[in-house]
């Protein structure tokens, strides 16, 4: 939210009086002093007035895993092993899942506690393909590639899929780029052509890749340039 906004929210503080405050220059975010009202804040920013703290600020986490299969993409299951089942670290709970799995889909997966950063990855507006290495039961011909390109019609939600971009490694085996997330999208995709998936793997999230050092179900977090690149 606005810093503004943010003084506000507090009980003792008015608009007028926040507005005196940032006027003074009493108020720093991160170390740095900010005088303007429209400054955006967020829950990761240290926010203090004079020498008092007002907001701590708590450490941003983002996380990328490399998915097995048999895993379920949620935080609890009363059942079925999920990825924070996964993790060792102790806010673990504080994180969500970027960009969910199908339990038997392998590979990239992103955990973080960002939710704008994570909205940002994930959206079809932000037109941030998600790679797929696909392998299928039947052969996959040119006609695929043409019949993706222009979207298909799904009657459950009666919408056309957004353009989807197939390229044909060999008889059984693709790389599929989709820039939207409907549920089984891609098997239904190759389901209509009667040929079925049987090895989805997701190697990429817009410009992220996959670390191919991170065997099944194991993780790091990423880089700083990583992180800056969404």
């Amino acid at each position: 939210m606005r810093l503004d906004r943010f003084l506000s929210n507090l009980p003792r503080l008015s608009r007028a009086d926040a507005r005196l405050l940032l006027a003074a220059g009493r108020l720093r975010v991160d170390g740095a002093t900010v005088r303007d009202g429209r400054h955006e804040v967020r829950a990761f920013n240290r926010i203090e007035l004079d020498d008092e703290l007002l907001q701590a600020g708590r450490p941003a986490r983002y996380l990328m895993l490399h998915k097995p299969a048999g895993v379920v993409s949620a935080t609890e299951h009363p059942e079925h092993r999920t990825v924070l089942d996964l993790l060792t670290e102790q806010d673990k709970h504080e994180l969500h899942i970027a960009g969910r799995l199908d339990p038997n889909t392998t590979g990239l997966l992103i955990l973080t506690n960002d939710g704008l950063w994570s909205r940002r990855l994930t959206e079809p507006r932000s037109h941030l393909g998600k790679v797929y290495r696909v392998t299928t039961e039947q052969p996959i011909t040119a006609e695929y590639a043409e019949v993706f390109a222009r979207g298909l019609y799904f009657a459950r939600e009666n919408l056309t899929t957004l353009p989807a971009e197939l390229e044909i490694l060999d008889q059984h085996l693709a790389l599929l780029t989709l820039y939207e997330g409907r549920h089984h999208q891609v098997k239904r995709m190759f389901g209509h052509f009667h040929n079925r998936v049987i090895g989805l793997h997701r190697e990429r999230m817009g410009p992220l890749r996959l670390d191919p050092d991170l065997a099944p179900g194991h993780y790091r977090s990423l880089y700083a340039d990583e992180i800056k690149l969404i």
